[in-house]
């Protein structure tokens, strides 16, 4: 064997040895990570001036994220999220009690309006006695025009920061030169329709003697991307009305800080419901037992494309099962026909493998001394079969058709691909320095 072909022998052998596990690593890093959807954001820089409860760093801008949904409904609310970096109080500041920041932020958008505009919204809490702020959030209220097209956009104006339980009026005033606004698209995420989103609640429990009236305020966000045949979530958020809060037993039984929501859904044939798990917290005997800070999944899945219908349904607290049955505490809701509505709509999806696709049938070429690599591995690795899953906790038997990602399995055969070439390389460098 001449010097190139045994240079290029070894050559060909190392760099398919390389090719296939760097590309065998990815596909098995792409199988096993899931996607995720990801909201509108974008972050503004603002300058503070000195003066108001928090203290200013000279040429150090505040940057705030403005975070809204995938996209929007015309003639429904979303919410915008403005996310506050950590802050530091001044010296003479300092809350004697628990406190939090007021946000104020002067916000323009283009094919809506802002609910509450000049009203402070609570962001981060503030520990007693305590000069470093956390970061934190306050959410705002925006209303789609029913005629706006395309995009809603939002352009942030001048932000004012001070304390809600500051007897002043002081704020720490900050203001930005960006000409750049957040768009949001409008599609069919997000959102509610008309009627009301507070939920009147009964609520029965530990003992049947235990009797409540409740009312939350829920806020329902739908995904953007519901497909046929893959696992999808709608989004939970409940805060109480003052004086309507859920209290726990003063003796008796210990509640599982668990909640357990549950959404109705019509429209769709065989799509009904939409079950999620919170945690409340911890819960003090006597005392509100605390709703989630942060939204949740209700998951579920549709095998039929189509409009449904949304709305809040019954919640369970202190359930020790992964279902929400036995429930110490079972809410129903008592004016379900004055609820706000939702839309979802559900794509057409991939649809179930075919079940004569996942079995071999006969063939007169099974005596062939050359099978078909190819054919082998497509009826081994079965989709329908790979991808089901027990029921997950606090969902339906989806499967995981919605979070698997990109399929794995081109990574797989292109690296096989790779592994024989360099086998074949080696073979032939063997093959000629054994007759050298």
């Amino acid at each position: 064997m001449s010097q190139v072909g045994r240079r290029l022998a070894q050559t060909t052998s190392a760099l398919g040895l390389v090719g296939a596990l760097v590309v065998l690593v990815c596909g098995v890093f792409v199988m096993a990570t899931p996607t995720t959807a990801f909201a509108a954001t974008k972050t503004f820089s603002y300058t503070c001036q000195s003066g108001g409860p928090y203290t200013v760093t000279t040429g150090t801008p505040l940057t705030v994220t403005l975070t809204a949904p995938t996209s929007v409904t015309a003639g429904q609310t979303f919410d915008l999220t403005v996310g506050i970096p950590a802050l530091t109080l001044a010296t003479g500041s300092i809350p004697q009690a628990a406190t939090t920041v007021a946000v104020n932020l002067a916000l323009t958008p283009s094919g809506g309006t802002v609910t509450e505009p000049t009203t402070p919204k609570p962001g981060a809490a503030i520990t007693a006695n305590q000069a470093a702020v956390p970061a934190g959030s306050a959410t705002y209220k925006v209303a789609v025009n029913s005629t706006t097209t395309g995009k809603i956009s939002l352009d942030p104006g001048d932000l004012k920061l001070g304390l809600t339980s500051a007897t002043s009026a002081a704020t720490t005033n900050c203001t930005t030169t960006s000409t750049e606004v957040l768009d949001v698209p409008i599609g069919t995420g997000g959102g509610g329709g008309t009627g009301t989103d507070l939920v009147e609640y009964e609520c029965v429990g530990p003992e049947d003697s235990d009797v409540q009236d409740v009312e939350i305020k829920v806020e329902l966000t739908m995904p953007t991307t519901a497909k046929v045949n893959e696992q999808f979530a709608i989004k939970w958020k409940g805060t109480y009305t003052t004086g309507k809060e859920l209290k726990a037993p003063t003796t008796g039984q210990t509640i599982p800080a668990k909640i357990f929501a549950y959404a109705s859904l019509t429209g769709i044939t065989g799509l009904t419901s939409a079950t999620g798990e919170g945690t409340t917290g911890t819960i003090t005997a006597g005392s509100t037992i605390p709703l989630p800070t942060t939204a949740f999944d209700m998951k579920t899945t549709a095998s039929t494309a189509g409009t449904a219908t949304v709305k809040p349904a019954d919640v369970n607290f202190g359930a020790n099962t992964a279902t929400g049955n036995n429930p110490a505490i079972a809410c129903k809701v008592q004016n379900a026909t004055e609820l706000k509505s939702y839309t979802l709509t559900v794509g057409s999806g991939t649809t179930s493998p075919s079940p004569t696709t996942t079995s071999p049938t006969a063939s007169p070429t099974t005596t062939s001394p050359r099978p078909t690599t190819t054919r082998t591995a497509t009826l081994t690795i079965t989709p329908s079969k790979t991808r089901k899953s027990q029921t997950p906790k606090a969902g339906a038997d989806t499967g995981a058709g919605g979070t698997m990602g990109p399929d794995g399995r081109v990574f797989i055969l292109t690296g096989t691909g790779l592994v024989a070439v360099a086998a074949i390389g080696g073979l032939v460098m063997r093959r000629r320095s054994v007759k050298g």
